[in-house]
């Protein structure tokens, strides 16, 4: 056996394992508790970050975030392998840097986030993804389709296992270069961006048995689509550059992985029922990931999942803290914070002929709602004036909408309904800029 296939069988049996080991939550978190423990015995103090720290407890661990991780990127690696060096290999269109696999993220939020991983993580990650989205794996032969913007060297790796068969279709290509051969490959599973799924969906170009989402959040509208045309139930799949931290049960409900992962929860300012993960992968060794506050917004599902697995339900991946729209209030004074849950259900609510829509803050009270050019022009009115009314309950000045007809976004780029493109903290910082330059003039 080549050790490519032992750590992904290792972790695959141990997954599986522990799914029938984990009961209870209160089973997960004594086995979370555990894991931490030896995870700060062992493994933090072997990168320079962390030497001096000495945790007992998670807790006394510094909070950090995309921007410290860049920062201090070859203090938070075993190897000292630098941002620099990640970037470069990456330009070269090189696989490794320093001896470690390094990828990074799509750069939906701003810079691109980087990753370095032993190639024992590579085919451990393999494993438990694996024993989560394909459990009756090896006893029965698939074939994936996986759908990305450029090449993913952690999907590839799965080309190397055994009665799996995975091909990689890159999104940037658009559709039309690679319908003709994806067809040809017959795949019985789909993991793609949920843009993707249902443009597939629409066109019956396939007919898998198992449809993952993943890249982005899965909209009940694109969920809705892809069901119909598949026929199947679509599973998301919830992972960053950060690591893998969820996938949906055969219910449809996504599940924390806190089998590998510690979660901790900050609040969402504008929103009580929201929370921003910070995460602790506790299975990796290499690149140290210790409270790492990620950018999501998610809502908690207090009920138990119907599969009856311990693992906490999610009830929505709501958006992202970027996309929440920072409008100023009635005096004029402060800003009122409106999640992207409440603009996108304020528009889908309005009428039930929208399907699609986009919209995005321009400005301190500008947002621009664009809607299909198909769609009815009184449906388009409703669109807006639900849109104004869910802003005034929030506590919002007046707003300027400005109504848009239709859109033609990227195959490659993340798909965001709901987006801020104004920075207030830019705006303020350019103005400061502005004022001092007409003081010096003057």
């Amino acid at each position: 056996m080549t050790p490519a296939l032992l750590h992904t069988a290792l972790a695959f049996w141990r997954t599986k394992r522990l799914a029938r080991r984990l009961q209870t939550h209160r089973d997960v978190i004594a086995w979370r508790d555990r894991q931490l423990d030896r995870f700060l015995r062992k493994a933090i103090g072997k990168v320079p970050f962390y030497a001096d720290h000495g945790a007992d407890r998670l807790d006394e661990l510094p909070i950090i975030d995309k921007s410290t991780l860049l920062a201090h990127f070859d203090r938070l690696n075993t190897k000292g392998v630098s941002q620099h060096q990640v970037r470069e290999a990456l330009d070269r269109n090189e696989q490794h840097a320093g001896g470690l696999l390094i990828g990074q993220s799509t750069g939906t939020s701003g810079n691109r986030g980087l990753f370095v991983i032993s190639e024992a993580e590579r085919f451990t990650w393999l494993g438990v993804m694996l024993a989560k989205t394909l459990p009756d794996f090896p006893f029965v032969r698939h074939r994936v389709a996986v759908f990305l913007p450029g090449y993913s060297h952690l999907y590839a790796s799965a080309s190397a296992i055994g009665r799996l068969t995975v091909r990689f279709f890159d999104l940037s290509l658009g559709v039309d270069r690679w319908r003709a051969d994806l067809c040809a490959y017959t795949p019985d599973t789909l993991i793609a961006p949920p843009k993707v799924l249902r443009t597939l969906a629409e066109t019956g170009s396939v007919h898998p048995t198992h449809v993952f989402s993943g890249a982005e959040v899965l909209d009940p509208l694109d969920r809705a689509v892809i069901e119909s045309g598949f026929g199947v139930r679509v599973r998301e799949i919830y992972m960053a550059t950060e690591g893998l931290f969820g996938v949906a049960c055969a219910e449809g409900v996504l599940h924390l992985a806190e089998d590998v992962v510690a979660f901790e929860w900050a609040p969402v300012d504008g929103s009580p029922d929201l929370a921003t993960p910070i995460v602790t992968d506790f299975t990796r060794r290499t690149q140290i990931m210790a409270r790492y506050r990620m950018n999501d917004l998610l809502r908690l599902s207090k009920a138990a999942c119907r599969c009856g697995s311990p693992l906490q339900a999610v009830a929505a991946v709501e958006g992202r803290q970027d996309d929440v729209f920072h409008l100023c209030d009635r005096s004029g004074a402060g800003l009122v914070l409106v999640t992207p849950d409440v603009i996108r259900n304020a528009v889908v609510d309005a009428d039930r002929r929208i399907q699609d829509f986009r919209v995005i803050q321009t400005g301190a009270n500008g947002i621009d709602l664009a809607l299909d050019a198909k769609l009815a022009p009184d449906a388009a009115a409703a669109a807006a004036a639900a849109l104004r009314r869910a802003l005034e309950v929030a506590g919002a000045a007046d707003v300027e909408i400005t109504l848009k007809s239709g859109w033609e976004p990227p195959m490659e780029r993340k798909l965001r309904r709901v987006r801020r493109a104004w920075n207030q903290m830019e705006v303020r910082s350019r103005s400061a800029v502005l004022t001092h330059a007409s003081e010096t003039a003057l």
